[in-house]
């Protein structure tokens, strides 16, 4: 058994030690001290235990330090925490690890990625959602994978994204209802099925009604003038695709749009609402089924078994509630940028940088 000790940067030890010692997030130190070097502060201390050590540093140095137990022969798991610049967020999600008997065995710091390789009894992803109150208190991302993560790249697999607000900045239908002078209006219906405050099929019929007699060459322009790829998209599809990665997009949205970047991005599909046009005007319908939650769901699981790839193996990523049934039913779910329901509910939650750094996950 070791123990950590979470030294703050305007502290240093007395006497030296020969542990391992990480820097963390706000220049601080996350000591993994051995038996041996546990025992040389005791007998500096004239303590019989690291706890009297600890109370005697803050009782009469004035300095917090933070102090537990590291079993190194627990199973192992990966913390990634995006977003954490400071040191004390990082001693804050340092004692949420105490509380549920996590230990650190390493820390490393990369931008604003901090990376920590953990050992102790739980599960990752159940110990992911228990962080998620703190990682929206303090505006971080924290995720939680297995050692052996599943999916992994190590073996073919499947994502299943979302366009509108995921792979894509906008909401198309909200961009071209902005041709007829009513965007604001649309949006504000947008925002409330997004947000599951409204039934999706009925607020996509009511929504298309709207944009009845408008020129259908709006849709290029939109195309064109309006839309663009999300921070990280085609890095994280590359990055896929590289490992033998199947592909996909499945939207809420219009085929026009979905089928420009199923060919532009290579993806291996792409499902999306079919737009009714008669001579050159859309209609205010639209042709077919409407691609609601329950669609995506099954178009996942469709996929998966068309491929043969198992679900521990699929990726879905949206950021609206008729996303979370696939998000939930894949391997790893992620709220991307996504609404507080959504982020409340999904697995995993991304809500600082671009989509690649799902790659970080993996």
């Amino acid at each position: 058994m070791l123990s950590n000790f979470l030294l703050p940067s305007d502290y240093a030890l007395p006497i030296a030690l020969h542990s391992p010692c990480f820097t963390t997030p706000g220049g601080g130190q996350l000591l993994l001290c051995s038996i041996h070097d546990a025992w040389q502060l005791r007998e500096y201390y004239h303590c019989a235990s690291l706890e009297a050590v600890q109370l005697h540093i803050s009782m009469h140095e004035g300095k917090r330090l933070d102090i537990w137990p590291c079993a190194v022969d627990a199973p192992q798991m990966n913390a990634h925490i995006f977003g954490c610049h400071d040191f004390d967020t990082f001693r804050e999600v340092c004692e949420s690890l105490i509380i549920e008997q996590i230990g650190i065995l390493q820390v490393s710091v990369q931008n604003d990625h901090c990376r920590m390789l953990l050992s102790g009894h739980a599960d990752a992803k159940q110990l992911t959602m228990r962080l998620r109150p703190l990682a929206e208190r303090t505006s971080v991302d924290i995720a939680i994978t297995a050692l052996q993560p599943s999916p992994t790249l190590a073996r073919p697999g499947l994502l299943l994204m979302d366009m509108d607000s995921t792979l894509i900045q906008c909401e198309c239908i909200d961009e071209i209802a902005d041709f007829m002078g009513i965007k604001a209006q649309i949006a504000a219906i947008t925002q409330l099925s997004m947000e599951g405050k409204l039934d999706f099929v009925a607020s996509f019929t009511e929504r298309v009604k709207l944009l009845k007699g408008l020129d259908a060459s709006v849709l290029q322009r939109v195309l064109d003038e309006r839309i663009q790829l999300t921070e990280g998209a085609e890095a994280l599809i590359r990055g896929l695709q590289a490992h033998g990665w199947k592909t996909c997009l499945v939207s809420g949205g219009f085929t026009f749009f979905t089928d420009h970047f199923r060919q532009r991005l290579g993806l291996d599909f792409a499902l999306g609402n079919v737009l009714e046009i008669v001579d050159g005007k859309l209609t205010g319908g639209f042709i077919g089924s409407v691609v609601d939650a329950q669609t995506k769901r099954q178009t996942l699981l469709a996929k998966a078994a068309e491929w043969n790839i198992p679900l521990a193996q699929t990726i879905a990523i949206g950021d609206g509630a008729n996303d979370l049934p696939m998000i939930e039913t894949a391997g790893m779910g992620i709220a991307f940028h996504a609404k507080p329901r959504v982020r409340e509910l999904a697995p995993y939650s991304i809500s600082r940088g671009g989509l690649n750094r799902t790659l970080d996950l993996l």
